[in-house]
């Protein structure tokens, strides 16, 4: 397990980062995963779908219904996910079934899922000190394992999995990422920075040698891009997505 998180913690790109887990889970019989993280959560729900990280490698027409047809939202393992932490049996959706507490809507996903073979696997709700803040992933396991099999493996390998997984969610949270909305340009960050550090329009027109009418125009686009009313909802957006004061790689680290 060693190389494997040393592996993880010299990888610097989400996709790559994504790739290696999805190839390690592989190893244990989980070949399709869903991982989904926010950092606006709401008291009704995870916010807004284009301020989330999804991940997954799914089929394109399961994840065309399942994230699309916004059937996510009722999901079952979604939403205990919403208000859980840690890991759960999918084992755990035939009791809710048995014991009649499933509704229409939430049946409709389960039978979409048996569909697309998505019947046994594993969900992990990781936990965050920032309330606006979720992350969790489905597990789910290669078509000819049943829920025993699953259960099984959890049992023997559960400790690894739970650290590769949480380690795996740490180095993608702490990450910039690029939601459904546009990144911002480097422009776009450097004006919002310059902001945060108490600089008026007409400092950083001076300081980046600029005219204040194009100073202006970088934090309009920023905060379209953002989708955000003000300057100030901007830079905290940004700073709590980690798209601005960015730090480089420490020289000589490199991505394997």
């Amino acid at each position: 397990m060693l190389d494997h998180l040393e592996k993880l913690l010299n990888l610097h790109e989400i996709d790559q980062i994504w790739a290696l887990h999805c190839a390690r889970m592989a190893d244990f019989g989980f070949d399709r995963l869903f991982y989904a993280f926010t950092r606006f959560r709401t008291g009704n729900g995870f916010g807004s779908l284009e301020d989330t990280l999804v991940l997954s490698n799914h089929d394109d027409a399961y994840l065309e219904q399942f994230i699309g047809g916004g059937l996510f939202n009722d999901a079952p393992m979604v939403k205990w996910a919403a208000h859980n932490v840690g890991a759960c049996s999918w084992r755990w959706i035939e009791r809710e079934m048995a014991a009649g507490r499933m509704t229409a809507a939430e049946q409709r996903v389960i039978d979409f899922n048996l569909r697309y073979g998505v019947r046994a696997g594993v969900s992990i709700s990781f936990p965050d000190r920032n309330v606006r803040s979720k992350g969790g992933i489905g597990l789910c396991a290669r078509v000819g394992l049943r829920q025993h099999d699953v259960d099984e493996i959890w049992e023997e390998h559960h400790r690894e999995l739970m650290v590769i997984n949480t380690i795996t969610h740490l180095r993608i949270s702490s990450m910039p990422f690029a939601t459904a909305r546009r990144p911002l340009t480097a422009r776009q960050r450097e004006v919002l920075e310059w902001v945060a550090d108490g600089k008026t329009t007409a400092d950083i027109a001076l300081i980046m040698g600029l005219t204040v009418a194009t100073v202006e125009k970088h934090l309009r686009l920023a905060r379209e891009a953002l989708d955000v009313d003000t300057t100030a909802q901007a830079v905290l957006k940004a700073s709590v997505q980690k798209q601005i004061f960015l730090s480089a790689p420490a020289p000589g680290t490199q991505a394997h």
